[in-house]
């Protein structure tokens, strides 16, 4: 197999969780274009109008609505798409996430169990039942959304940091249990984008200038930018690459 063929995703499916949000949509694109069938669970139908764009000959697409908070809701919208799928899924994407601010020593009770609850709590339980799959199948890729604050703090984010740093530290510990099982787990780590969750920080020009300044590239990032690397991960170009946290995020990192 050359290398091109190599990030072929055709006959494969994937699921993606919160694909209807700003950078959700990018990776769901970048899967199709690829081959992949795909099923987008999220909150949001209104926002999945854009899979009809997307679906093409073989390759098909799916909306589930689902609240993620609820882990029954978890079960069943995994099994719904798994039979949409025909009782096969080679990609988990976990990209849902959710932002509250306020002054650490101010943080409400039920902001900090929302937000643990969506980005953290949810993505486990999407990856043990996707794992249990894949274990089956002796294969599989599963890409968790992480962010920079999963390295950084942030700052009246107490609870996003806390949730991203754990998505890091679960990224690692699924692989360490699941990559002798055929399995990858990955993670990557958006920068600085300009999304509907950082719209007060893109409005702000204080905040915003601060932010560019440290930013190599200059610019914020955006869903395409997910693109090319959440293809790499889901493709077999990406076989002996495991427990990774990578990031996207123009240069942020490295100043």
């Amino acid at each position: 197999m050359n290398i091109i063929e190599k990030f072929s995703l055709a006959g494969r499916g994937a699921i993606v969780v919160g694909g209807c949000g700003d950078l959700g949509r990018g990776i769901v694109a970048s899967l199709i274009d690829a081959g992949a069938s795909c099923v987008v669970i999220d909150l949001d139908s209104a926002k999945a109008a854009f899979l009809g764009d997307l679906s093409r000959g073989e390759v098909s697409t799916h909306f589930i609505p689902a609240d993620i908070s609820d882990r029954r809701q978890i079960r069943s919208s995994f099994s719904d798409a798994l039979k949409l799928l025909g009782g096969r899924v080679d990609v988990l994407v976990n990209t849902a996430g959710i932002q509250r601010r306020h002054p650490s020593e101010h943080f409400p009770e039920k902001d900090w169990d929302d937000v643990i609850s969506i980005n953290l709590s949810a993505m486990f339980f999407y990856c043990q039942l996707a794992g249990l799959e894949m274990i089956k199948r002796g294969k599989g890729k599963i890409i968790n959304v992480a962010s920079m604050q999963s390295f950084f703090g942030g700052i009246t984010i107490p609870a996003y940091a806390a949730s991203k740093g754990g998505v890091a530290q679960l990224t690692k510990a699924l692989s360490n249990d699941w990559a002798s099982k055929g399995i990858c787990v990955n993670a990557i780590a958006p920068g600085y984008m300009d999304t509907q969750l950082n719209v007060r920080l893109v409005n702000d020009p204080i905040r915003s200038s601060e932010i560019l300044a440290r930013i190599p590239m200059r610019r914020w990032g955006t869903g395409e930018d997910m693109k090319g690397l959440a293809l790499f991960l889901a493709s077999d170009a990406s076989d002996y690459v495991s427990g990774a946290v990578i990031p996207v995020d123009g240069g942020f990192a490295g100043r």
